[in-house]
């Protein structure tokens, strides 16, 4: 399988350290003690005090006045698209977050602030960790694909069912009130809640409570649980979603503030999905529990039959090759990766660059917010005898080289940078793999670079190129449109956080555009190009990780 991989590429692709492991918190038991007590526990003391509490499903076992019977066509196919999509985005959303195996609820993201990990490693205080060190191995059972540092295929995977995700939701949320069929989900009283509980309490102390039929109708439990399902985890999951995009976070940060900051959204999200999956496992057991052939009938074929095991092999058939899907996306990762990375952007980049890319950074961040440690990232380009010499002097003799499709190419010093304007911002870094941090950032708005050099009315695009290499070798570089090298925030920086930029992060020179993910943020700056488009530089793909790790070119999300 591994043949076409070099012998860098396995050892990027496939290390040796692949241990799992999961460390949470002290007030991460505190919270699952006090769930459980607050739950199971007051649950279990009912029951020993006053007893069993009337089942009210007792009720529902009378279906000759119930006026909404059955499932229709439109409900049966959304339920299993459904299933089949948020499989997709399960697996490659773990793979997502072990490329940073660590969740926080502050937005700087020292190690050791976590609340929940994935990983035995202690970053190390006496050496250079960086983020990508730092990422996780996650066996293919689980994640798609698989592998440590592979976010970007795990990405393309990700986005490319996300927008059919949110259109089949939304199908099946207008049909289900365009017809009487809301009626089965939705809530008309608030006796639902006592009557909820009155149900758990049979569950919670192993009495089974009376399964009503649900062709006809559901017990209060499960009608609470798919509401909360459908119309607050789904409308979450999206929310979070947004909320960790650099674009709508420079630009709306209050709506992140909701979940207090971006790395809230992140652990939300995360949460999100392990209520989905506690659902899944609950309910498929259920659904077992109570009558596999005749609830498998009725989401399947539509039917109330109890014997006919018809919809027990359409729903195993789905399941199927919902697995089998998995191994072939697997395959086309590793075999194919290049698919991956342009189906996703034909679905997205368009949808990005209409909307949430015109959106304009602005100003939240205080000197307070400042993150007291932020991640390093991207390997110093210590191969470069160049840059060598230069970070020796102090960058005394650096010129910044800046030419391509324009009238005036010019070579500048830092001192003649400073000379030209200097902006300072505090902004925070979106990190690909999932972190981020907050910094202050000063340099020369690139907006005044380009009044300099005067480009071409041809030019389309900007190309930053690094003394620094890739993960895989070669010259690190990276592409922008000219549209978002002239937003708010988009300047050239030479200081960090006040000081001086220090060579970890990016000395002498290094880019800040606001509305894009940290890979796109060139360090160690050494020339840059005017060019007509992005296709006409490295593979083709806009940047040294979109060529070699299937990145996003347009990187709002």
């Amino acid at each position: 399988m591994f043949t076409h991989f070099n012998e860098l590429e396995k050892r990027v692709h496939y290390p040796k350290d692949r241990k799992f492991h999961v460390e949470l918190k002290p007030i991460g038991f505190l919270l699952l003690g006090a769930l459980f007590i607050g739950t199971i526990g007051i649950a279990c003391l009912q029951y020993v005090l006053f007893g069993l509490p009337t089942d009210p499903s007792l009720a529902l076992l009378n279906t000759a006045s119930v006026s909404v019977k059955g499932f229709p066509l439109w409900i049966i196919s959304c339920h299993w698209i459904n299933f089949f999509f948020l499989t997709i985005l399960i697996c490659s959303g773990l793979s997502i977050l072990f490329d940073h195996p660590r969740l926080y609820f502050n937005k700087g993201c020292k190690p050791g602030s976590e609340w929940l990990k994935f990983t035995p490693i202690v970053v190390p205080k006496d050496s250079l960790w960086t983020a990508k060190d730092d990422a996780r191995y996650i066996s293919p059972l689980i994640g798609l694909p698989g592998f440590r540092h592979t976010v970007g295929i795990a990405r393309g995977w990700h986005f490319i069912h996300v927008p059919f995700f949110i259109l089949n939701g939304i199908v099946f949320v207008v049909l289900l009130f365009m017809g009487d069929q809301w009626q089965r989900i939705v809530p008309t009283s608030w006796q639902i809640i006592p009557d909820a509980w009155s149900v758990f309490v049979h569950y919670a102390t192993l009495h089974m409570p009376i399964e009503p039929n649900g062709f006809y109708q559901y017990n209060a439990l499960q009608q609470i649980s798919y509401f909360v399902v459908i119309f607050i985890l789904a409308p979450l999951a999206i929310l979070t979603g947004l909320c960790m995009s650099p674009a709508i976070d420079s630009r709306f940060h209050r709506l992140t503030m909701l979940f207090g900051n971006r790395q809230g959204a992140r652990s939300v999200h995360f949460l999100v999905m392990l209520a989905y999956v506690g659902f899944e496992i609950i309910h498929v057991s259920m659904v077992a529990a109570s009558g596999l052939v005749r609830n498998m009938n009725h989401i399947t074929v539509g039917t109330d039959h109890p014997t006919d095991k018809t919809g027990v092999f359409i729903g195993f058939g789905i399941v199927l090759f919902t697995i089998g899907f998995l191994i072939y996306a697997h395959w086309v990762s590793w075999n194919k990766p290049r698919w991956v990375q342009k189906t996703s952007a034909r679905i997205n980049d368009n949808l990005w660059r209409m909307t949430i890319n015109k959106l304009k950074p602005r100003p939240y961040f205080k000197k307070e917010d400042i993150s007291p440690f932020f991640w390093p990232n991207g390997k110093l380009p210590t191969s470069s005898k160049v840059w060598k010499e230069l970070a020796e002097n102090d960058f005394k003799d650096y010129k910044l080289k800046v030419g391509g499709l324009v009238q005036n190419p010019v070579e500048l010093s830092l001192d003649d940078l400073k000379r030209l304007n200097k902006e300072q911002h505090i902004t925070m870094h979106h990190c690909i793999q999932g972190w981020s941090g907050v910094a202050e950032w000063g340099g020369l708005p690139i907006k005044d670079l380009i009044n300099l050099v005067k480009p071409d009315p041809s030019v389309t695009t900007v190309a930053f190129y690094s003394f620094g290499e890739g993960l895989l070798g070669g010259v690190y570089y990276d592409t922008h449109t000219l549209d978002n090298c002239l937003k708010p925030g988009s300047i050239l920086a030479w200081e960090m956080n006040y000081e001086p930029l220090t060579v970890v992060y990016g000395a002498p020179l290094r880019l800040r555009v606001e509305n894009q993910l940290g890979y796109k943020m060139v360090k160690w700056i050494e020339r840059i190009e005017f060019l007509q488009s992005h296709e006409s530089v490295g593979k083709g793909f806009g940047g040294k990780n979109e060529d070699d790790e299937y990145f996003d070119l347009i990187a709002n999300t």
